[in-house]
């Protein structure tokens, strides 16, 4: 089949890139006409976004170097909460068709939601490039509702729905077989992929179903309660969370009371998350009209990712101030006891990168290329002297920007969009093997991906060398 193709342009396959950006705008135009004030939010995000980069030309010229840039306004990161194993095994063949991998596992029960969950999103440096679109997918832990009865009918309910089109399903099997779709194919598929993130506004079960799955947990009710488990929010990045949350009330939009995630910092780190409040939006359920809330805006600020050694700091950082007394996000002072506890995570990229915090993109300069056999030799040494050849200028370092998610923020934003304090602690049960094998394939290890990212640029840096020492200019 795919032979045939080649010779035939308009039949020609189209790049799991290109349906990933043709679906990432689609349903950035679908959320936009469901929910107006998500049109309000990119408008405003796109201002910020303008005068942060006219106050700031090192940010623009950065970003422009490192092919950031251009993908800052395309950018957006969803989410979407399945109800049965079978939906998930499906979502990931769905997302496989966009060239979008599991990517972490994220057990949220721990902070009182009873879900776990994996990040779908393309994982090469050329695809994040071209789309880092991502979508964040729960899967309910039905195990965790404590009334049997109720969970058997949650299940029982879940059991009957079909949240896939025939012809999606058709469509990804196609894919799978001919290894990949012709244009008309993969507009086809966009379509038919969108239904199955479309609010639908008919709940499937009676109002006193609903009110007791509610009382479970409003997550629960979410999940089970409809045809289908539409797309909850869709989330532009700024590069100045703390000038929307400041800027949103004037506009009209509800904020939640805190940012979620690290302080406002110079050098920014992994993600800082915060979002409007759920809409509160007119049901039919089966027996009479009542209303739910699901759905919200959320905005993104992303940093540098960070190692083990980072991570474990930022958590021991994170775990300090949440173990203060009155510490919740909630708490009047948080965001001053956050910053003050932070002081002890260095703020400047030289200091993260020489203490192995941060993950970094190396690649080789003019002057460095001038200096080849020099650098080569600090290179090659027992100890490789790269920091010497940043501080040299024959070297740059450049960020290497967190594409995942962080459990504590997501339960934060999740918990804040359902009515607030249900700090609800599961026993802390991650359940990673059960979730991979309802999956059907393995969560790819984040950190693992940041460093080999980190390792291709030190190596296209020392090929580069070695090809100027070898081949030295006439």
């Amino acid at each position: 089949m795919a032979a045939t193709h080649a010779h035939d342009v308009s039949g020609s396959f189209v790049s799991p890139d290109e349906v990933r950006t043709r679906f990432s705008r689609a349903m950035s135009d679908m959320y936009r006409d469901e929910v107006p004030q998500y049109g309000t939010l990119l408008d405003l995000v796109g201002e910020v976004n303008a005068q942060v980069l006219q106050a700031q030309p090192a940010v623009q010229q950065d970003m422009e170097r490192t092919g950031e840039l251009a993908r800052l306004n395309l950018e957006r990161h969803g989410a979407i909460r399945l109800g049965t194993a079978q939906e998930l095994g499906t979502m990931r063949r769905l997302f496989a068709v966009m060239g979008m991998h599991a990517v972490g596992y994220y057990d949220l029960s721990v902070a009182g939601v009873p879900v776990h969950a994996t990040a779908f999103r393309p994982v090469t440096d050329e695809a994040l490039h071209k789309n880092p679109f991502r979508v964040f997918t729960s899967l309910l832990r039905l195990e965790l509702i404590a009334d049997e009865a109720l969970r058997a009918k949650a299940a029982d309910i879940v059991a009957q729905r079909q949240i896939f089109t025939p012809k999606a399903l058709a469509l990804i099997e196609q894919c799978e077989a001919a290894g990949g779709l012709t244009h008309a194919q993969a507009d086809a598929f966009v379509q038919e992929a969108l239904e199955t993130f479309r609010w639908h506004s008919d709940a499937t079960v009676d109002f006193s179903t609903y009110e007791s799955l509610q009382q479970s947990h409003r997550l629960v009710a979410d999940v089970v309660c409809f045809k289908g488990p539409h797309i909850n929010h869709l989330t532009p990045r700024t590069l100045d969370i703390d000038a929307i949350q400041a800027a949103m009330p004037a506009r009209g939009i509800n904020a939640k009371d805190v940012v979620e995630g690290p302080p406002r910092r110079q050098c920014p780190i992994l993600l800082r998350q915060t979002s409007f409040k759920a809409l509160e939006e007119t049901v039919r359920f089966t027996d009479h009209t009542g209303s739910h809330t699901a759905r919200f805006g959320e905005i993104e600020q992303r940093g540098v990712a960070l190692t083990p050694k980072g991570r474990a700091l930022y958590d021991q950082l994170l775990a300090q101030v949440r173990s203060m007394e009155n510490a919740g996000s909630a708490a009047p002072d948080y965001v001053q006891r956050l910053a003050r506890t932070f002081e002890q995570f260095p703020d400047d990229h030289t200091a993260m990168r020489e203490q192995g915090l941060a993950y970094y993109r190396y690649a080789l300069t003019a002057a460095g290329q001038a200096q080849a056999a020099e650098a080569l030799a600090l290179l090659q040494a027992p100890e490789p002297a790269l920091n010497v050849l940043v501080a040299r200028g024959w070297v740059q370092a450049h960020p290497i920007t967190y594409e995942d998610f962080l459990p504590v923020s997501a339960a934060g934003i999740f918990q804040s969009n359902l009515g607030g304090q249900e700090q609800r602690q599961y026993q802390a049960n991650a359940a990673r093997q059960v979730f991979e094998r309802d999956l059907g394939g393995t969560t790819l290890d984040e950190l693992a991906l940041y460093a080999q990212a980190q390792e291709r640029s030190v190596d296209a840096v020392l090929q580069a060398l070695m090809a100027l020492v070898v081949a030295p200019a006439h």
